[in-house]
């Protein structure tokens, strides 16, 4: 039951016992009400894996499903939380995906944060779980509700960046004089790895006289624009980024709880130590403490289980 990544804060329970966390839950599930906070003290502390082991003893034990029986008890963001701490990594990519695709508008930016984001193999794999899941492609859907470059640009994403390209000078100095060629952009940011790209970045610096960045931001606007800021940023530190989304998901009047949620559940046994760490950097304070302050809907505390921020 290894974690998925190397520098989550969520990580094994110690004397895990997955008939134990199962009777805490039917516990927490009886009556007329639904002890939430017993709800999160079990599955915001386990990994994936555990919670695996945790479903299949429900089920065993219950005869049903226990997503099931949490998705009657619970509603709003808080269900969404728990919902999707019970899915593998690759599902819950999907499952998000395939929400932003559905019903009448597009949830771009869920599009743009997976797809810019994810390593070949984690793309690969959603990929089929989502045609297993759906019977369609991804990149079906994505171009059924998307259009034009951007539409371009996810598709390129949902294919296979090369790994061992080789980097010559040459080759590198040429990429770096972009101009505005949106398709070169395309070619460059979507095909290349990254220790390639850092030195297309740097060299790219060295003609123009201003970060790729900046260029981006001048020349291009609306989603296209969003999408080669994320891979941009992705290749240069995923962890910024994610950083970045959460701090625009809660700053202002509003919060953006889908954007939240996903990142929270989805790097937690990945790279959430370095998210924070990135957060207190770039902001000057903690993301337990923003958490905490701009926040008061109870998934919250979920969500500092999941950072162990206290």
């Amino acid at each position: 039951m290894a974690a998925i990544g190397n520098r989550g804060t969520v990580t094994e329970a110690s004397g895990f016992n997955a008939e134990q966390d199962v009777q805490k839950l039917r516990e927490a599930m009886k009556g007329a009400g639904t002890n939430e906070a017993a709800l999160t003290e079990v599955l915001a502390r386990r990994t994936i894996a555990q919670r695996q082991r945790i479903k299949e003893a429900y089920k065993q034990s219950v005869g049903k499903d226990l997503a099931d029986d949490l998705s009657s008890e619970l509603s709003g963001n808080f269900r969404s939380v728990v919902l999707g701490l019970l899915m593998l990594a690759p599902v819950y990519d999907a499952y998000e995906l395939k929400s932003a695709i559905k019903g009448a508008g597009t949830e771009e930016a869920c599009l743009i944060d997976i797809l810019a984001s994810r390593s070949n193999e984690e793309i690969r794999t959603i990929t089929a779980f989502y045609k297993k899941e759906h019977g369609k492609t991804l990149e079906d859907d994505v171009c059924g509700d998307t259009s034009g470059m951007f539409q371009r640009v996810l598709v390129s994403l949902l294919t296979v960046r090369q790994h061992g390209y080789k980097q010559r000078t040459e080759q590198i100095s040429g990429e770096a004089r972009w101009g505005t060629d949106e398709v070169k952009f395309l070619t460059v940011l979507c095909v290349r790895n990254t220790s390639h790209l850092l030195k297309v970045f740097d060299e790219y610096k060295k003609i123009s006289g201003r970060e790729i960045e900046e260029s981006i931001k001048r020349e291009m606007s609306g989603c296209l624009e969003d999408v080669f800021l994320a891979i941009v940023k992705c290749i240069r530190s995923k962890p910024a980024f994610f950083a970045e989304r959460l701090y625009k998901s809660m700053k202002g009047l509003g919060t953006t709880d889908s954007v939240l949620i996903r990142i929270m559940v989805a790097r937690a046994e990945i790279d959430m130590l370095d998210i924070k760490a990135e957060f207190k950097k770039m902001y000057g304070k903690t993301l337990y403490s923003f958490i905490k302050v701009r926040l008061r809907c109870f998934y919250n505390l979920t969500g500092i289980h999941l950072c162990k921020l206290h």
